[in-house]
């Protein structure tokens, strides 16, 4: 089996990798059976340098390779027919942007796997970057608070070297007595949660933080039962909330009465209530200052986010009387930070720990026969078809 890294191509550049030079080392040394070969880059947050110290082979010619991994959508004109893929396609969800690139994959005989798709028996993801985005997201929440109302300067997350010095900037601010409150429990909330425990931000109850006044910041993480409730007002539980979402409505506005830093770290379902709403945001006694919209579903749940913004321009104001966007300084602004790509400011971390996953979950099934299926499910494309399990995306390659 020959695996291979692909350049990243798409534009902004992107510095993440699947692996890492010591993951690459790792799996030769555990898999003999298995080959190596890094395509060059000059943006990788690796040099090819350090792959060809631990032994890697590093070519400008990947096409020997039979399982090809990346990390954003490769460009049409880059796939190789008749190769087995590994990236972030972008097209599970009918996106119209892709359209073209699942429909060149079927046409060039691509075998895809999306980085996505790779799930437990449970439908769990295994692998992501969720972690990361929330610690990122954290950290460009509280630096537009200081930039907002000019009390501190921290610099950008993509001008630090990783996790610890994001959380040394933090620690060398005068925290204000704030009070933040995170949507979601999954890798995105706990990265979040990661770096407010790290940085010794106390975490309280959901009642002590609705009622409470503090002389310190602190800070709570609310379950998706925490922020929504039943119309006809049934307590139920959250296969509930899965099975009959329209039957839920946002329970939010009380957190926005006592809140200064939102971080909206949940997974999103179509049909799931608006969480956080202009009316919410426009109540006279709304206090949020600043929406980190670390999911950041466009015209989804948060309704300040009408925008992704970028790692250059992370920062909008909106303004919630009309509903539009306006200046960060804009005395009735609430700032949101809805940038849609923040693992990227953690480029060496993040591949470290994506890597990590990969080898954890996904190496293994090509060695033991895919004993536990995760090949069969994350698999999107073969001989030119949809799989079974994607076949809900043929009227989006048929049109």
């Amino acid at each position: 089996m020959k695996f291979g890294i692909i350049k990243e191509r798409k534009n902004p550049p992107d510095r993440r990798v699947v692996f890492s030079p010591n993951e690459l080392a790792k799996l030769k040394q555990l898999y003999h059976d298995a080959s190596v070969e890094v395509e060059s880059s000059d943006i990788r947050v690796f040099s090819d340098i350090q792959y060809k110290s631990m032994g890697i082979t590093v070519t400008d010619d990947i096409s020997g390779s039979d399982v090809l991994f990346g990390v954003k959508e490769v460009p049409i004109d880059s796939l190789i027919p008749n190769k087995s893929y590994f990236f972030f396609s972008h097209t599970i969800k009918k996106q119209p942007y892709n359209q073209k690139l699942l429909k060149a994959i079927l046409e060039k005989n691509i075998t895809l796997y999306d980085h996505e798709t790779i799930v437990d028996s449970l439908d769990r993801r295994l692998i992501g970057f969720g972690r990361y985005a929330g610690m990122v997201g954290v950290y460009n929440g509280i630096r537009a608070f200081g930039i907002k109302f000019e009390l501190f300067k921290l610099p950008k997350a993509e001008t630090l070297d990783g996790r610890d010095a994001l959380i040394n900037q933090l620690k060398r601010i005068t925290m204000p007595a704030l009070k933040f409150v995170i949507t979601g429990t999954g890798k995105v909330g706990n990265g979040a949660k990661e770096i407010l425990d790290a940085i010794k931000i106390k975490e309280i109850t959901v009642d002590n933080y609705l009622t409470k006044k503090y002389a310190q910041a602190v800070y709570v993480q609310l379950d998706v039962l925490e922020y929504n409730k039943r119309i006809d007002g049934k307590v139920l539980d959250f296969k509930d909330f899965v099975e009959h979402p329209k039957e839920y409505v946002s329970d939010f506005e009380k957190f926005t009465k006592v809140t200064d830093i939102y971080f909206a770290g949940h997974f999103y379902a179509s049909e799931a209530p608006v969480i956080l709403t202009q009316e919410m945001l426009n109540a006279s006694d709304c206090k949020l200052k600043i929406v980190a919209d670390i999911s950041c579903d466009v015209n989804g749940p948060i309704a300040c986010t009408l925008r992704s913004s970028t790692i250059a321009e992370p920062l909008y104001g909106y303004f919630p009387l009309e509903n539009k966007e306006v200046d960060v300084f804009h005395p009735a602004a609430v700032v949101v930070m809805a940038v849609d790509n923040l693992p990227c400011e953690l480029p060496k971390d993040a591949s470290e720990g994506f890597g990590e996953q990969f080898m954890e979950h996904v190496i293994p099934a090509f060695f033991n026969g895919d004993k536990d299926g995760i090949l069969a499910r994350a698999k999107m494309t073969e001989n030119g078809k949809l799989t079974p399990r994607f076949s809900y995306l043929q009227d989006y390659v048929s049109l």
